[in-house]
């Protein structure tokens, strides 16, 4: 009897946790098997893909479409612009958007709860409605034909989340942390460049990275203002993977964006503690 006890326990646990298992393989499955049939796509020629089934695995392994993708296709040239695009727009949003979240929760001065309502209300602008003045504007002042108009869009727009994240970590620092260098003499930005940031390096890493997946991801923009071959971002350059009359060369296409894919998966796994910090530090009470 004794012995019979912890078994049926066991048993019970089991059976307990097996809706739970069936959910996460069925999870797994949703996730895993278009990552799976992206990767076998990469492998296959334009016949494969035009006469066997969709599930037939690859009759040849080669890298082909990777090179076809990255040379003939122009993948190299569309990676480093949105390199060269993205990475200054983060840097620049995530400076003034600590910035502005510094002076609305550290400082005091009057009016700072109606400059952050305002804030607030940039989140909720569609991105579409002002797409066509922007347009007008840059063309206005000569930067159509550039890679600025990406930039200074992308930075804009991030802006508002980024506030407003960053404003609820600022509510997790003591106020007499500030109040004590302000005692010892510390000027305002003597207290936002040693104290504030060094003080805010998660907050900092989980909103860069969330907002580098938007920039990264982004197509609407980039294709309104990207309007030539040289100034394609990756998201853009897989659109124009087409052949003779204009056929799409699915081979290269799918090696493109399994380069894309893969290569953003293996950023997120591996910072994915970082980000789990981040948001930890977070959440708090406002």
């Amino acid at each position: 009897m004794s012995t019979s006890t912890p078994v049926s326990r066991r048993a019970t646990r089991m059976l307990r946790r097996t809706p739970i298992w069936l959910l996460v393989a069925v999870l797994l499955v949703i996730v895993g098997y278009p990552l799976i049939w992206l990767l076998l796509g990469s492998f296959k020629s334009q016949r494969e893909f035009l006469e066997s089934p969709t599930w037939a695995l690859p009759e040849q392994w080669n890298f082909d479409n990777y090179i076809v993708a990255w040379d003939t296709a122009g993948l190299g040239q569309s990676l480093f612009n949105s390199a060269i695009t993205v990475l200054p727009s983060l840097f620049l949003m995530l400076l003034l958007g600590t910035a502005a979240a510094f002076a609305l929760e550290v400082l005091v001065w009057k009016g700072r709860n109606g400059v952050l309502i305002i804030f607030l209300a940039g989140i909720m602008v569609p991105t579409q409605m002002i797409l066509l003045p922007l347009f007008s504007t840059y063309f206005q002042l000569g930067l159509t034909g550039s890679l600025w108009p990406l930039i200074i869009t992308y930075t804009a727009t991030g802006l508002p989340l980024t506030v407003f994240l960053m404003a609820t970590y600022f509510r997790a620092i003591p106020r007499e942390v500030f109040e004590a260098a302000t005692l010892d003499g510390a000027s305002i930005y003597r207290q936002f460049f040693s104290i504030a940031l060094p003080m805010m390096k998660n907050g900092l890493f989980t909103v860069g990275l969330v907002q580098f997946f938007f920039f990264w991801n982004d197509l609407l923009i980039a294709l309104t203002f990207a309007n030539s071959g040289s100034l394609r971002t990756l998201q853009v350059g897989l659109l124009n993977f087409n052949g003779q009359f204009g056929t799409t060369q699915y081979g290269p296409l799918f090696a493109a964006i399994s380069i894309n894919v893969f290569a953003l998966l293996i950023i997120y796994l591996v910072l994915n503690q970082r980000i789990q910090k981040g948001l930890t530090a977070g959440a708090v009470k406002g």
